[in-house]
Parts: structure tokens; C-alpha cells; sequence
């Protein structure tokens, strides 16, 4: 009696309707870099950050239910992607960093939220997922040694704070696999607004905040509302249902999409830079992307001796 070959247990590939769904949002936070940018030229970015988690609550919360978590997780979650992530990245975008470099840098978070998964679960991170990580991780340091006058030592400060952020906001949301994604989003931008609400009347000022809403044209309040509705109520809601129905080392590092997106956006809409380096950094996230996503399938048919 003969058997077929044991096919070792393998990290199961995205479908495509979840990994469709995945580019979406990639896109989606990669242009938003250069929307910020657009935003920041009319709201002082306390004040820009403080705006959009109002709208992000209201009037959303009027028909989205308060999800089934803690209120303290609620609390976690928007205070570290509120005022963490979004506060700290709103400041250095304000001449610390470019918007396409800053796309670049936020995914170190990928990183971030491997590793806090192996620390803290008992995911288990594959040998062809570290291969993945550490090709991606090559286009990130060659930006960061090319970046040259795009970024400071203060942008780069705030922008790896504010991508700690992000992956302690990702490990939140993984721990609460039965709780309603939308729900969280809409219902954490309550208390984003806390700090951010502060931050904005001590460093900002009321003068300076009455200004720039007496000045926001149609441009800078569109601006806020893809910050809202595009960027928070869609593309959190749908990363983090992502997050809780996929292995965090599957999920995380489609993040590395966002500055193929985020240096696009910032050349078309903006006239940044496009030097060959950046191409070559690009190409190295790409490859690494396409390792982590596609390698349990080639591997599967290799195993099972099937065409590709």
C-alpha cells in the first residue's frame, strides 16, 4: 500500500479576497502620507489628529455598537494609535521627514509586531518569514542610509515612536479575535480624543486652533475626512479583522506594501524625489512581501510535486 508524502504543517496562504482586501488598505494608508501633508498645511497637528478621532467617534458611535472588549482595552487602543501613533507621526511630518520616507519608516512596525507576537503568544514565526523580514529589512536600512536631508534625528525618533504605537495597537486588537473591528475603531476614538484634546490646547493654543478652522478650505477639510472615514473607520477596521482571523506573521508584513503606495503618492501628487536608490529599497520590500505571502503555496506544490 503506498502513501502520499507527508506535507509538513504549513503557515496557511492568505485567500484572495482577504489578501485583496489587505492591498486595499495598503493603499489606502500609503496615499494617505501624502494627504497628510495636504492636511498639515491647514491644521496645526495636534488639532489635525484631535479632528479626526471626533470624527472617527461621532456620529459613527450613533450606530455602531460598543464592541464586546474591555473598556480598558478601548482605552489602550485609542491612546496609543490616537496619540502615539497619529500625534507623534502629525508632528514629525511637520518638516522633520518626508511623506514618502515617513510611509517607509511606519512599517518598521511589521517588525515590531512579529516580535511582541513571539514574546507574548505562542504564534510561531517560520524560518521563510524571517528570510522575508530580513530582505525587507534591507530596503529599510537603505533608506534610512540614503535618506540624507529628508529626515532628522528627531523625524526619525518620532516616527519609530510612533511605530511602536502601531504594533502595541495591533497586539490590542489580536487579543480580542471575537470583538466587532468597526466597533473598536469607532468606539477607541473616544479616548484618542483625550489626549490628543490636551496636547492640542497646550501646544497648539486656542488662537492658533480658531485660525485654522477660520482658514480650511475645501481641500483641508477633505483632507480630514479621508483621514476619518478612509483611513480609520475602513482601513483599521479591516486590518484588524485581518489581524484576528490570520497568524500576525502573515498579516504584519503586508504593511511593507504601504511606502510602495506612500513613495508613489508623494512623487505624483507632491513632485518628491524618485531617485534610483528609493526604486532599489522599493524592490527589496517587494521582495520580501512576495516571499512572506507566496512561498507556503510554492512550497506546498513543490511538496506535492504539482505545476505551478
Amino acid at each position: 500500500m503506498t502513501h502520499s508524502p507527508t506535507v509538513p504543517a504549513l503557515s496557511p496562504a492568505l485567500p484572495a479576497s482577504d489578501l485583496l482586501l489587505g492591498l486595499l488598505v495598503t493603499a489606502v494608508w500609503g496615499a494617505n502620507f501624502a494627504v497628510i501633508k495636504y492636511g498639515l498645511h491647514y491644521f496645526p497637528p495636534f488639532f489635525f489628529a484631535f479632528l479626526r478621532f471626533v470624527l472617527v467617534f461621532f456620529p459613527a458611535a450613533l450606530f455602531v455598537p460598543k464592541p464586546d472588549a474591555p473598556w480598558s482595552r478601548l482605552a489602550a487602543y485609542g491612546v496609543l494609535i490616537g496619540g502615539g501613533q497619529f500625534g507623534m507621526l502629525f508632528i514629525a511630518m511637520q518638516g522633520h521627514i518626508s511623506p514618502g520616507l515617513a510611509s517607509l519608516l511606519m512599517q518598521t512596525q511589521a517588525f515590531f509586531t512579529i516580535a511582541m507576537a513571539i514574546w507574548t503568544t505562542s504564534e510561531r514565526v517560520r524560518a521563510y518569514q524571517w528570510v522575508a523580514t530580513a530582505i525587507a529589512a534591507c530596503g529599510v536600512a537603505l533608506i534610512i542610509a540614503k535618506g540624507g536631508g529628508e529626515v532628522s534625528p528627531l523625524g526619525l525618533g518620532l516616527v519609530l515612536g510612533a511605530s511602536m504605537s502601531w504594533a502595541l495597537g495591533n497586539m490590542i486588537a489580536k487579543g480580542l479575535p471575537g470583538a466587532n473591528m468597526l466597533g473598536l475603531v469607532v468606539w477607541s476614538g473616544l479616548f484618542a480624543t483625550i489626549p490628543l484634546g490636551v496636547l492640542t490646547l497646550i501646544f497648539d493654543g486656542p488662537a492658533r486652533i480658531a485660525s485654522a478652522v477660520d482658514h480650511a478650505d475645501p481641500i483641508g477639510w477633505a483632507a480630514l475626512i479621508w483621514q476619518s472615514a478612509g483611513n480609520s473607520l475602513f482601513g483599521y477596521a479591516a486590518w484588524n479583522w485581518l489581524l484576528a482571523r490570520h497568524p500576525t506573521a502573515t498579516i504584519a508584513p503586508l504593511s511593507l506594501l504601504i511606502p510602495v503606495f506612500g513613495i508613489g503618492a508623494a512623487a505624483v501628487l507632491l513632485g518628491e524625489a524618485l531617485p534610483l536608490w528609493k526604486l532599489g529599497a522599493t524592490l527589496c520590500i517587494l521582495a520580501g512581501l512576495s516571499l512572506n505571502l507566496f512561498w507556503p503555496r510554492v512550497r506546498e506544490r513543490l511538496v506535492r510535486g504539482r505545476p505551478f
